[in-house]
């Protein structure tokens, strides 16, 4: 019957608008960052919302950088961490874990964090939460009140060595195809464009006296 279940939702899903199967997945709620949860022993990720990854940092109006991925993880904990949530099964993602539309004492996870702005409309996947993200956003509440990269776009320059898992840590040390050792602060004219790659001994460090002392220079622009 859970495979049953499972199909039809998948096929009720081209349909348009949210769908609800018979949870499957139920237990006490342990979180792990803005949009993924363990229910009971099941790894989960929240259907049809992003949030920010816990290395993530945003901007304020004032240009002050502060690290929201890891602010939005506690404010999500403090509403859901330990509380039992009844799960639907939409899919499996390419880690395994299961991408589920989640219930907590009746209210939608996914729409709740999306109002509150603590998540965005994951519209690569669903629009359910579009009109959630956008009264959000009309109330400035949660990160609509900031400069907030899609976390979307951070885990593709991440991916390509571009932002760091350490966010004090900010300087590239880069080898050029030369062999030589060059560090590069934000601001500069390569740094944008500068990804590490580990694999050739490229690192980050956070000061540029740390660079200098394990043998990189500074960029001249």
């Amino acid at each position: 019957m859970r495979v049953v279940s499972f199909w039809l939702s998948l096929v009720l899903l081209t349909l348009g608008g949210p769908v609800w199967s018979d949870p499957i997945v139920s237990g006490v709620v342990r979180v792990v960052d803005g949009d993924g949860f363990y229910v009971g022993a099941v790894e989960v990720r929240l259907f049809g919302i992003d949030a920010p990854e816990l290395g993530q940092t945003c901007t304020t109006e004032q240009g002050v950088t502060w690290r929201c991925g890891r602010w939005v993880r506690e404010r999500v904990a403090q509403r859901f961490e330990g509380r039992v949530a009844n799960c639907s099964l939409v899919t499996t993602d390419r880690y395994g874990r299961a991408v589920a539309r989640c219930r907590v004492g009746g209210q939608d996870v996914s729409e709740t964090l999306v109002l509150e702005g603590l998540a965005f409309a994951y519209r690569t996947y669903s629009d359910d939460y579009v009109l959630a993200e956008k009264r959000a956003a009309v109330r400035d509440a949660g990160l609509h009140a900031h400069r907030v990269q899609q976390p979307s776009w951070y885990r593709a320059t991440r991916a390509k060595g571009r932002i760091p898992l350490d966010p004090d840590c900010w300087i590239k040390g880069n080898i050029s195809a030369s062999g030589e050792h060059i560090f590069h602060v934000p601001g500069q004219r390569f740094y944008e464009r500068t990804g590490i790659r580990h694999d050739k001994g490229e690192q980050w460090f956070c000061s540029g006296e740390e660079a200098r002392a394990a043998g990189w220079r500074a960029a001249r622009h």
